[in-house]
């Protein structure tokens, strides 16, 4: 992973693993992690067509002040609508190069996009339970980890799903905000969200990644 080239995609483990562009500077520093469905952009059932992708409101400007910052914006997603066949590698890409042209268009960047197939109901090869790089397994974030020089205790990951947060705590980050977007609302996903704050591990809360601003110390 340390001599992963620009536009990398998906490596012979099967893990979408894409460098973008490196931030600003030099030096250790943390990162933000964000989940894409639902956090960058709308939640849609399996995802998979560019005329359905919308940015959530805020997303675009929380990416921004990262960028202004020198904090990588670390893209971690799991993609179980590839590994149930519903949709194909392809059609992600398709999305992302919509999703990273709207975000350009409103003065933001992401610098990394992994992506997880894997899952305990998904078709050959893509059927595996508890694959380490699908959330919460910590997988994702410790590969961007070794693409960038980041302090992953100060990091913080934003996600509409417990598993998320628990991929963050799993990875080490000072961490997590939960956000009612996307599933965020689904029953007991709040509830979830907060029992990961275990020993110095942090859970917020907010309505959207909007939220985040002026709320991450990853963002001060």
């Amino acid at each position: 992973m340390a001599d992963l080239r620009y536009g990398t995609t998906v490596g012979d483990d099967g893990v979408w693993a894409e460098l973008l562009n490196r931030p600003l500077g030099a030096g250790v520093r943390p990162a933000l992690f964000l989940d894409r469905d639902g956090v960058i952009v709308e939640e849609v059932h399996y995802l998979h067509k560019v005329e359905d992708m919308r940015l959530v409101a805020g997303a675009a400007e929380v990416i921004s002040r990262a960028n202004r910052l020198g904090v990588p914006v670390v893209v971690v997603t799991n993609q179980a609508g590839i590994g149930r066949g519903i949709f194909h590698w392809p059609d992600f890409a398709a999305v992302q190069d919509a999703m990273l042209d709207a975000l350009s268009a409103a003065g933001a960047h992401v610098n990394a996009v992994f992506a997880c197939p894997f899952h305990a109901n998904g078709v050959a090869p893509w059927n595996v339970a508890d694959h380490p790089d699908r959330k919460p397994g910590p997988g994702m974030l410790k590969r961007a980890a070794e693409m960038f020089r980041i302090d992953m205790g100060r990091s913080w990951i934003v996600g509409d799903r417990a598993g998320d947060v628990g991929a963050g705590r799993n990875a080490g980050l000072m961490g997590g905000m939960h956000v009612l977007s996307g599933h965020g609302n689904d029953e007991g996903e709040r509830a979830a969200a907060r029992a990961e704050a275990v020993g110095a591990f942090q859970v917020l809360e907010g309505a959207s990644v909007a939220d985040a601003l002026g709320r991450l110390p990853v963002l001060d």
